[in-house]
């Protein structure tokens, strides 16, 4: 049931994500596979990612994080059908809103 909680609220997350950030169009089965998605990218490839890039992470004080969270929501848009993002600048930004929108979900959640 947890889990199937988080799902849900990641799939909103992306909702108003994507209709905060101009250019970024999802459907809502689109939000749906984006949040499974996401959670397996962020499961499997974010820690070889973040393992690869530590010396660029460090250099910049951990800021390159967040282009490896645009990456990943980039990679993702572009396998997801219902979820389109025009550039990398745009998953750059989606990915930075949707980490807020997730936090004040999960802040919401936990009171």
């Amino acid at each position: 049931m947890k889990l199937f909680f988080h799902w849900l609220v990641s799939a909103i997350a992306i909702g108003v994500a994507a209709y905060l950030i101009p250019g970024v169009s999802v459907t809502v089965f689109g939000a749906f596979i984006m949040a499974i998605v996401l959670g397996a990218l962020n499961l499997l490839v974010r820690p070889l990612l973040f393992l690869f890039t530590l010396p660029i992470t460090i250099l910049t004080l951990g800021l390159f994080t967040l282009v490896i969270n645009g990456l990943l929501v980039w990679c993702a848009a572009a396998v997801v059908p219902g979820f389109t993002v025009p550039g990398f600048w745009t998953a750059f930004f989606f990915a930075i809103v949707l980490s807020i929108v997730n936090g004040v979900f999960n802040l919401w959640r936990a009171a």
